[in-house]
């Protein structure tokens, strides 16, 4: 597939069927998240695959209140067979950042300007995204909600120092309804794009 396409047809897809995803294609889909950028090539990311009905199912257990799970939403995206949760380590970059080569050796945060180490796991993340794509399967991008971060933590031994950015559902297609959300389309490029002034 063109890289052109790829992007074209990149969505969030919230429907699988109930087929497996073969363990190489995951295998693809990782190895290509670690050709994200990151500040320093610090690498300060790490991802927990989930690809085992037993561990998939646990996953849900702990990241989700009890009774969730019976809209049509929940019961679409519970079907994907393979869930990956990419997390960051802000040690990582301060730890690198101290480093000779950089000298920052006091490890203050206020050096940064923005959290590169979410950041980065966030375009580790996007690269997973597109492989996806390109594999011809569906993935979806969302969030562990922040009061079931310490369940998730507890139920797969994730250590205090990574943070999950979010999760990454992957499996086969299935139709879906169409998403509120792009009812409000997409805003072109001369909407946001701003050339050597910001203008209104």
């Amino acid at each position: 597939m063109e890289f052109a396409d790829v992007v074209a047809r990149r969505r969030m897809v919230r429907n699988y069927t109930d087929e497996p995803v073969d363990p190489a294609v995951v295998d693809r889909v990782l190895t290509h998240a670690l050709h994200a950028p990151s500040a320093g090539f610090s690498q300060g990311w790490a991802f927990l695959r989930l690809d085992s009905p037993a561990d998939v199912a646990r996953f849900w257990d702990a990241a989700t209140p009890p009774g969730d799970g019976s809209d049509a939403w929940s019961a679409g995206l519970r079907r994907a067979p393979v869930l990956i949760v990419p997390l960051s380590s802000k040690a990582a970059y301060l730890d690198r950042y101290a480093e000779p080569d950089k000298g920052w050796t006091d490890r203050d945060e206020s050096r940064w300007t923005a959290p590169y180490w979410d950041i980065d796991t966030g375009m580790a993340s996007l690269l997973m995204l597109l492989t996806v794509v390109d594999e011809g399967l569906g993935a979806c991008f969302f969030g562990i909600p922040a009061d079931r971060v310490d369940a998730f933590r507890a139920a797969f031994g994730v250590p205090a120092d990574y943070k999950p950015i979010g999760v990454v559902s992957i499996g086969h297609r299935a139709p879906d309804r169409r998403s509120p959300s792009l009812r409000r389309g997409r805003r072109d490029l001369d909407a946001v794009v701003h050339r050597g002034r910001w203008s209104a």
